[in-house]
């Protein structure tokens, strides 16, 4: 059933009061069981008492007997709190989402990454259309924790695809978006963890795992490791029963065991500190990837994700629950008794040794999957919260037309959307207007939602059918002192760029803003009329914006590859009044001298 923002909104406020409702009866448990270990902590105490100061073998019998019960009560309390405590932060995991999903919507900062670090200004069209950092497109879209989801999504906004990939992903992602009530979940499991994790793992397993085991194949040591538990406990029992010397022989055996462990050490530690404290870790990766293998994907591109049908979470959760044993060595008590038993440690190493074998190969691929659904994810989020945003018709030949399209990153109160259609022909389209009139914004609205086109999503607007191009933009020209560049040579760099691809690659689509803003305003109309014609003779689409009212009269020459647009201004009893919308034809109205009376400056003294 459709919903509308507001439909959807409301939801996640239900969701979240809903949450902080379970949150605070859990709080309300843990706090009881807190009580109960105190209370049986006290209790204990005093069957001690009793104990040490019982007069005869009944009551020393008896209360002996009855320490042992707020032990068994007080382990089981404490892995009940746990496993509460566990829950109380998966919830508050799944309250952050929520939170920030009414954030965005609301008009608030993404609480997950902003892709700075993509940032190239050396990119053809990342920094003019805002892809990367802050307040940008990718802000918007991102749902990643891993580094590859990231790196999935950066891929996909930086580079140009084609149209069998588009219109998969956009059936994947349309699956996924039946699917998003779950997809909270699946994140709520990866939120909190180190996000260099996953990657640290892969490496381990693919690179290091199978040299630090080792020392585990030692035929003799495998075999050993496997019978100690049996040959342990029969000559306790024994020494019990029968006492004397056997006493003598067991405790000798304790002491092989503590030299077999400490032999073993430097290579224990080694392969344990690569997963040291990383069963928990595991569990919740277990758990996203069993998201993604308990359902049954019907779109093509999700399912070439899959290596085979295997499943992977079950194999993770395996090696978490040996990693689980391995850290009873963190208490000291508890790890010399086990290792002085049962060898604890190197039971531990061989079972690792027994997963990889039959297992290690498998998971690499159920680990990276994560970041594909993740990525896929955040496009699916993104569709899901703007349900009046329409998946985009990719054509195979030159064509663009779009009803109603504005800028996704203007919220929808103050977005002005526009009818836009590029001829059936190549043409340099000039757009004239007044300063703030909305010239820039309708250069990035194009070039943003094209990228949003062929990263599989959904576009703001009514409806759009587009062909694939290579977007090339010239808008903020930077200088740099570190590299001694001016303000003018930055321009003419990016001129360049942008005529070595429209060369190179015959779909080139061009967004240039106010060109040559460094020099002159004789050679900068020159090199703007010089430029439109090298365009029009290499038949590369633009749109060309600019206050040259010049350039709008090229269409006199060039009638057939050229067109006129303009944003205009009304001027209302001595105030601007802009309306935003795109209108056919050169600007007769600028608002130069208004602006500068505003601030003092009359053009007329």
């Amino acid at each position: 059933m459709f919903k509308t923002q507001q439909e959807i909104q409301a939801n996640y406020e239900f969701l979240i009061a809903e949450i902080k409702i379970k949150i605070a009866t859990i709080k309300t448990k843990i706090d009881r069981f807190s009580v109960i270990r105190v209370m049986l902590l006290i209790a204990d105490i005093a069957l001690f008492v009793w104990f040490v100061s019982a007069n005869d073998d009944l009551n020393t019998l008896i209360s002996g007997l009855s320490l042992m019960g707020p032990v068994i009560i007080f382990i089981v309390v404490v892995k009940k709190q746990g496993a509460l405590s566990k829950h109380e932060i998966y919830l508050k995991n799944l309250l952050w989402i929520y939170q920030n999903e009414v954030n965005l919507i609301t008009g608030g900062e993404n609480g997950y990454d902003h892709g700075g670090a993509f940032e190239n200004d050396d990119h053809p069209y990342l920094s003019d259309l805002d892809i990367f950092g802050k307040s940008s497109l990718f802000a918007m879209v991102n749902r990643c924790i891993t580094n590859k989801g990231t790196e999935k999504l950066s891929n996909h906004l930086t580079k140009e695809s084609d149209k069998v990939i588009i219109l998969t992903r956009q059936v994947a992602v349309q699956e996924v978006v039946l699917k998003i009530d779950s997809t909270f979940h699946f994140r709520a499991n990866l939120k909190g963890h180190d996000v260099s994790k996953i990657e640290e793992l892969k490496y381990k397993l693919k690179e290091q795992l199978a040299n630090q085991l080792k020392f585990t194949q030692q035929r003799f040591l495998r075999i050993y490791v496997k019978i100690v538990p049996f040959l342990t406990l029969i000559l306790l029992l024994t020494a019990i029963v029968i006492g004397g010397k056997l006493w003598s022989g067991f405790s000798m055996l304790m002491l092989i065991h503590a030299a077999i462990t400490f032999y073993y050490t430097k290579w224990v530690n080694k392969l344990y500190y690569g997963f040291g404290g990383g069963a928990l870790l595991l569990n919740d990766y277990s758990k996203a990837i069993a998201w993604t293998e308990n359902r049954e994907w019907q779109s093509s591109y999700i399912q070439d994700l899959f290596e085979s049908s295997d499943k992977v979470s079950l194999e993770i959760k395996k090696l978490a629950k040996i990693i689980q044993a391995f850290d009873a060595r963190l208490n000291i008590l508890l790890g010399a008794f086990l290792n002085f038993f049962f060898l604890w440690d190197l039971r531990c190493c061989v079972k690792i040794d027994q997963w990889h074998q039959n297992a290690a190969h498998k998971v690499e691929n159920g680990l990276d999957r994560i970041g594909h659904f993740e990525e896929l994810i955040s496009v699916a989020t993104l569709s899901y919260n703007h349900p009046n945003w329409i998946f985009p018709i990719i054509e195979d030949q030159f064509f663009f037309s779009a009803c109603t399209m504005g800028h996704p990153l203007i919220p929808a109160t103050k977005r002005v959307d526009n009818d836009f259609d590029l001829s059936p022909q190549p043409k340099v389209d000039i757009i004239t207007g007044s300063n703030m009139a909305g010239k820039s914004t309708f250069l990035r609205t194009v070039g943003i939602n094209m990228v949003l086109a062929y990263l599989g999503a959904p576009v703001c607007a009514d409806k759009m059918h587009l062909s694939i191009f290579r977007l090339l933009t010239y808008m903020r020209i930077k200088d740099s002192l570190n590299e001694s560049t001016s303000t003018f040579k930055a321009e003419l760099n990016r001129l360049k760029m942008i005529l070595t691809n429209v060369v190179l690659h015959k779909n080139s689509f061009v967004l240039i803003d106010e060109m040559l803003r460094g020099t002159n305003s004789k050679d900068k109309f020159m090199g703007s009329k010089v430029f439109i014609e090298r365009l029009i003779n290499l038949g590369t689409p633009a749109l060309f914006a600019t206050h040259d009212l010049q350039l709008s009269e090229l269409k006199e020459i060039y009638e057939h590859t050229v067109r006129n647009f303009h944003f205009d201004i009304q001027i209302n009893g001595g105030e601007m009044d802009f309306d935003y919308k795109l209108k056919e034809g050169p600007c007769t109205i600028f608002n130069a001298a208004i602006l500068l009376k505003e601030i003092g400056l009359s053009l007329n003294n």
